[in-house]
């Protein structure tokens, strides 16, 4: 089968390298030169000893486009909507790896193809899931969003392994939101660390955000169960606890002391709840979401109040409710 991936990030390349090991057809798609020549060349851009022998490249994306049976986009959520804008995606089928909502409209991915073209047929796929351990080829399990089952399990076929096992959902909105909000309760409990508040205080942060993130996502058009799975918890648990990830790592320099300039310059990554906060803030406003935790990221990542002051008073606040709950 021919896949087309979207990104030549460390993302889009862990992905390109499971597809190959596959043994399918690959071409991705970055603007970047000396991404496309090491792709062409065999060699992986980021992972050292690791190659894509089977893999072609380009920077035209109409190359990339015609090419393939699946499109997958492992793209910058921010940078979806100008890089498939014009683009001929009519009777496409494309599946989703990118995680965030896009500022300004606060759409999912699947919402902004859509937008884009009616008729192409969206997908998502969610779960904690490492670029690098991808890349080596270590055991993995995600969750594939659709619409169309008969399709989900077709691709399901088409991407499993015994080290990537992939699990099926109609709830695409879940998913998709899940992929995105944990990363703003990442950040939370990054600063939290980067505060020195202890491991108590960050399996708080988690719990009660992933509270905050059923919450949102309910009144968002979510199934409350979704986020008790891996595009929910298990992301979450992964993203908000390890070092390898990059909003973790972002909240944690803040919580350090440096500014979000700083902070993301350090990192020379994309940092998806840095934008996803400005969009869940807009959501929860306008919708009237109670979302603490979400907030006292924005109030420090965008309006740029100190850390410990938005922790400390986060901590003041009376429980919403005087039994544990959503």
């Amino acid at each position: 089968m021919r896949f087309s991936v979207l990104g030549g990030g460390r993302w889009g390349c862990a992905l390109s390298l499971h597809l190959c090991r596959l043994g399918h057809e690959l071409m991705v798609f970055d603007k970047s030169h000396k991404v496309v020549e090491l792709i062409n060349s065999g060699r992986h851009p980021y992972m050292e000893g690791l190659s894509i022998p089977c893999a072609r490249a380009s920077t035209e994306l109409r190359e990339v486009l015609d090419f393939s049976d699946y499109l997958v986009i492992a793209l910058p959520v921010q940078a979806i909507r100008s890089v498939l804008e014009g683009q001929s995606l009519k009777g496409k089928r494309l599946i989703s790896a990118s995680k965030g909502l896009e500022v300004g409209t606060n759409r999912r991915v699947s919402e902004i193809v859509k937008e884009l073209e009616p008729q192409a047929e969206v997908f998502c796929l969610s779960g904690p899931s490492f670029a690098s351990e991808v890349s080596k080829g270590l055991p993995t399990a995600l969750v594939l969003a659709g619409e169309n089952l008969d399709e989900l399990e077709r691709i399901r076929s088409l991407i499993s392994s015994e080290n990537f096992r992939v699990y099926l959902s109609t709830d695409l909105i879940g998913v998709e939101l899940g992929g995105a909000l944990k990363n703003v309760i990442a950040i939370a409990c990054g600063m939290s660390d980067g505060l020195g508040f202890g491991e108590n205080a960050r399996a708080s942060l988690m719990t009660r955000g992933l509270a905050e993130m059923v919450r949102v996502g309910l009144l968002l058009g979510a199934k409350r169960e979704t986020f008790y799975g891996l595009s929910g918890m298990g992301d979450l648990f992964l993203t908000a606890s390890s070092s390898q990830s990059r909003n973790r790592s972002f909240g944690y320099l803040i919580g350090q002391g440096f500014s979000v300039e700083e902070a993301l310059q350090r990192l020379g990554q994309t940092v998806e709840g840095v934008h996803t906060v400005k969009a869940v803030y807009e959501l929860s406003k306008n919708k009237g979401i109670h979302a603490p935790i979400s907030w006292a990221v924005y109030s420090v990542v965008v309006e740029g109040l100190p850390p410990r002051e938005v922790a400390l008073e986060l901590l003041r606040r009376p429980p919403q409710n005087p039994f544990e709950t959503v």
